[in-house]
């Protein structure tokens, strides 16, 4: 075996029953010595979190750039072409969050195509903010990534397949612009998990896990994760991977298919 695979808690959906700012303290007593998250904006300033996740002696790896209004059925705003701005001033709030926490990465989320834009459109404007977003966070000396998703969850999504994240990648040209490959979603959408792996380690930046169908921990549905989680260290995955799941009952009793990856 390898190094084993360096889980991040996903502090979004993990230990629901806690304040947000409780949950890093909750990871690290659980044995995680990474977490990530999904929004950091409405729990209090950079500096506060900053402060929870030291407090707690946890490593930032990962949050997303602001997404729009999920309340108002926004998915990430990266490819609507009347809220650029929107989304530039987005990527200076993520540049601050991120550099307080010291998180290396950020994830910008497609989001779904506007009424009335057509795809090609809503691409477009998608790889034009991918390619602005790498190079403000190259400056900061962070990695972009963006996460194909799939339209059971999220109807209407953008990008749904890895071939169309790679493409949109490709597209973007910034050396420091990464796929997010997200186990759940891509299970979904394509299948085939271990040899798309394989075939795009080196542009996958991050990997998020969930069990499909109804995106609870592993063990719970079709994926065999204690096939998978050591393939995926042994072809030499060197990032983190993110548990980033809906727990079936309370967060701690259903982290036993990570045990052997914990502290």
């Amino acid at each position: 075996m390898g190094h084993m695979p360096k889980l991040a808690a996903n502090l979004s959906l993990l230990f629901p029953q806690l304040a947000f700012g409780e949950r890093f303290a909750a990871a690290a007593k659980a044995g995680f010595r990474y977490v990530e998250y999904q929004f950091p904006y409405a729990f209090g300033s950079a500096q506060e979190i900053a402060a929870q996740a030291r407090a707690a002696g946890v490593e930032v790896v990962l949050h997303n750039l602001p997404a729009g209004d999920a309340a108002k059925g926004d998915r990430g705003i990266t490819c609507q072409p009347a809220r650029v701005n929107e989304f530039r001033e987005g990527v200076e709030r993520a540049i601050e969050y991120a550099k307080a926490v010291k998180c290396p990465r950020l994830n910008a989320l497609a989001g779904i195509a506007p009424t009335g834009v057509p795809r090609e459109t809503a691409k477009e404007t998608l790889i034009a903010n991918l390619g602005y977003a790498a190079a403000k966070l190259k400056a900061a000396g962070m990695t972009l990534l963006t996460e194909p998703c799939n339209q059971r969850t999220i109807p209407g999504f953008l990008l749904n397949s890895s071939r169309e994240g790679i493409e949109v990648i490709d597209a973007a040209g910034a050396d420091n612009l990464q796929l997010q490959y997200d186990v759940f979603h891509m299970q979904i959408v394509e299948g085939d998990l271990a040899k798309t792996i394989e075939r795009l380690l080196p542009r996958i930046g991050h990997i998020q896990v969930a069990d499909v169908p109804d995106r609870n921990e592993p063990g719970t549905g079709e994926i065999n994760f204690n096939w998978l989680l050591p393939h995926i260290d042994r072809l030499g995955y060197k990032g983190w991977i993110g548990a980033e799941y809906i727990p079936k009952g309370d967060t701690v009793e259903g982290l036993k298919w990570a045990a052997p990856y914990l502290k």
